[in-house]
């Protein structure tokens, strides 16, 4: 299955993003920490999604515009009394088919499985707004990630397809840890 080579082959680059973003979280102290270590996912997420747009159709993931996305970011960063960033110039993983997209949104959607865990990280510092995008999709979250993961296992049909779908999920995990490592916001 797509999502089970998905997972293994991107352990390190998972892991090496996620130590940076817990790292990240540590150090908010304010609702303006918080605004900006938002702004950093807006800035990439957004990038991302106009990237992925062209190849993930309604035909491909019907309900791809019912998914959470930076919008819900954007609202997060407001209610925080922060401002949208013009966003910064940055690489973005290669995305030129539905396979890469969805390797590409593979990272993203699976972001909202560490949601819960990063609110109450936000809670114990005593941040509690701003959190819908972190929210996921509530109670259906893990019904929403099995939704996905049955598409995408069910679009590879041979190794040339899987590797490109890797590809660009890896590629999304290191250009994500850039944005956290190089760019000012």
């Amino acid at each position: 299955m797509l999502s089970t080579t998905i997972k293994e082959a991107t352990k390190e680059s998972h892991l090496s993003l996620e130590k940076q973003v817990v790292q990240k979280l540590k150090a908010i102290r304010s609702n303006e920490d918080y605004a900006d270590f938002l702004n950093h996912f807006y800035t990439y997420f957004s990038q991302v999604e106009q990237a992925i747009a062209p190849y993930i159709t309604e035909e491909l993931l019907p309900d791809y515009k019912d998914r959470r996305n930076s919008s819900y970011l954007k609202r997060d960063i407001e209610e925080l009394g922060g401002q949208i960033n013009e966003p910064a110039t940055i690489n973005l993983p290669e995305i030129t088919n539905h396979l890469q997209a969805l390797g590409a949104l593979y990272v993203m959607e699976g972001s909202i499985m560490g949601g819960s865990i990063i609110v109450k990280m936000l809670e114990k510092g005593g941040i509690t707004k701003g959190v819908s995008f972190f929210s996921g999709y509530g109670e259906a979250t893990g019904q929403k990630w099995g939704s996905f993961v049955a598409v995408l296992n069910q679009q590879a049909t041979n190794a040339e397809q899987e590797k490109l779908a890797v590809h660009a999920a890896n590629e999304t995990f290191s250009r994500f840890a850039e944005v956290f490592e190089e760019v000012k916001i």
